[in-house]
Formats: C-alpha cells, structure tokens, sequence
C-alpha cells in the first residue's frame, strides 16, 4: 500500500494540543469515539500485553466533580496566573488563554477520556507501564484530528489521583496516565507548530555530535557523508537570561577557547551587532606558536543569538555560535 504522504504529515504535523477551539455543544458519538480507541490499540505494548484500559466519561455530574479536582489540582493556579500575565503582554499569552479556558470550562467538553493501565510504577525502569499507553493515547489523538475531532494532553488531575480513582470507581492496580478532552473541533486549519529543525536536535553516535554543513550559499548538501562535522554542549545556567548575555556577548569571554589566550577586539564597527568583526590573537607555548585570525558577526539576536564566522565571512572555517532560551530555572545556554 502506497500511503499519501502528504496527507500523512499534514496529520502529523498538525496534529495540536486543542481547547478554545473545543466545540462544546456538539455531541460526540460513541461508535465514533470507539472507532478511535480501536485504532488506538494497534500501538505496541510492553510485552505484547493487553493492559490498557479506557475510561470515557459522558455524565454531567460526574464530569462536574471531575473538573473540580482537576481545578484543586492546579486549575485555578493556572486560571490565576492567565488572569495575571496576559494583561502585561506575556510571551506565552496564547498558551496561557488556552489552559485557562480549559481549565475553566472542563466539564463543558462532550467527553473526557481517561487512559490507564493495569499496573502501578516500582521505579525500575522495567517496560510495560507507560510506555504501553503513551504511544497509544497518542495514536488515539490522531485518530481524533482525522476525523475532525481534537483533543488536549492533560496530567493536571494526577496530583488527586486517589480523589479522581474514588469518583470512577477505579480499583487498586490501575494507573492513571493521561486525561483526553474531546469534542468536535471549531475549524480544521490547524498549523505546524515553531519547532527547532532537526538539525540541530539531532546528534550521531555521540552526544553532541552534528553533521553541520559549512558551504557557500548556492551549494546543494548531497549527503549526510558529505557534511562537515559540528560539536554542540548545552548547560542549564541558574542566572537571568540578561546575565549569561552581558557575558556571551563579550568577545573576550566568548572567544576564548585557550588558557593561552591573548584576547580579542573589534575592527570596524564598535560592540556586538551584525555585520561588525573582531580579531583575535591566541599562542601555544608548548610549540612556540602564536596566530591570528578575523571573525564577522553572521547573527545577532540580543538576548538570544550571537554567531560568527572565522578567517572567511562566506566560506569560514570554522563557526561559532551561542543560542540562550530562558527557562524556568534560569536560562539554557546552547554553544
């Protein structure tokens, strides 16, 4: 069989966390809904063992209570926070509108789907408990976005796990995995999401390794063999992304790579921007060698990329390059 691969990444791709856009008066059938979960159970399981079962929730009490718990469990501290920080332009605004309404508006969702499995987690890294479910709810997810349907991946209500166990009647044994709103989706047109390209999440047979092509601009990279190689480390730094970028940004701490290192200056444009270039002078006392070599600036995104190229602005041989993302603890710097 020759799938249409086209249509295949399209679903794959597009495939999104779904809840403003959750229709909630329209009615979900359940040979529809079974249909899916069907689907869903030709994913692998560990061990070949049948032991997920499906838990799909239509009464209204019943969800009321749930999306009670759900709200205990930190709903309302994502309701709170959306309520705070949307008001003063927040970078992840649309995301936190979107959990918020979920969070609001839970038990208004046609029906929620609860994945379990017949097992509680020992810690021993042994298969057969989520990795028996994850790729399956996933597969039920797009199953859903194929037929029109959406859905969220939500844990939110494992922190009352035991509540939520007594309210379904769930017995001892059983783990909860993932809870699935679903509902009709308002529209289908929904977008890749801004994703980092493979290239650079990808290492070869060790960590860190890339297959970095440093070519001119008109060449066409045949092969993988024909690449030139890269080397890339990431840290998690507990410092404000403003702090690692006063630092990264400095030529004479970012281009330092020798304990010999004799520093770096600007040439024809003052300070760290596009286009302007440094040089640099290094030695090894161990050989008897000094050298030097000019570099261009080829990116500068202030606070969050500082690239540039060596000896050859078009053709260098070598490139370096700082990426910084802030994160919860600080930020993660990528060299």
């Amino acid at each position: 069989m020759n799938f249409d691969l086209e249509q295949t990444d399209e679903l794959l791709s597009t495939t999104r966390a779904v809840r403003k856009r959750l229709d909630m008066e329209r009615d979900v059938p359940d040979d529809l809904l079974m249909r899916c979960i069907e689907l869903a159970e030709q994913a692998p399981s560990g061990g070949d063992i049948s032991s997920r079962r499906w838990l799909v929730i239509r009464d209204q009490e019943t969800k009321k209570q749930l999306a009670e718990l759900y709200r205990e469990a930190g709903g309302n501290g994502i309701i709170e926070n959306a309520k705070a920080n949307i008001a003063f332009g927040h970078p992840k605004k649309k995301v936190l509108e979107s959990a918020s309404h979920l969070a609001a508006n839970l038990e208004r969702v046609p029906v929620l789907v609860l994945a379990t499995v017949w097992g509680t987690h020992d810690g021993s890294g042994k298969p057969g408990l989520f990795d028996s479910v994850i790729q399956s709810a996933w597969s039920f997810c797009l199953a859903l976005r194929a037929r029109g349907l959406g859905s969220a991946w939500t844990t939110m209500h494992l922190a009352k796990a035991d509540e939520t166990a007594d309210l379904l009647g769930i017995p001892d044994g059983v783990s909860q995995i993932v809870l699935l709103p679903v509902a009709w989706t308002i529209g289908t047109d929904f977008k890749s999401a801004n994703r980092r390209p493979a290239s650079e999440i990808v290492w070869f047979d060790r960590w860190g390794y890339t297959k970095e092509q440093i070519k001119e601009r008109t060449e066409k990279v045949e092969s993988l063999i024909a690449s030139g190689p890269g080397v890339t480390v990431e840290i998690d730094i507990a410092a404000p992304l403003s702090a690692v970028w006063k630092l990264v940004s400095d030529i004479n701490i970012s281009a330092k790579y020798s304990k010999e290192f004799q520093g770096a200056e600007w040439i024809d444009l003052d300070g760290p921007r596009l286009g302007a270039s440094f040089r640099g002078k290094n030695k090894r006392t161990d050989v008897n060698r000094e050298w030097e070599t000019k570099s261009w600036v080829v990116e500068f995104d202030e606070p969050n990329v500082f690239a540039w190229n060596v000896n050859d602005r078009d053709n260098p041989s070598a490139k370096w390059r700082f990426e910084l993302e802030k994160i919860p603890s600080g930020t993660r710097l990528r060299q």
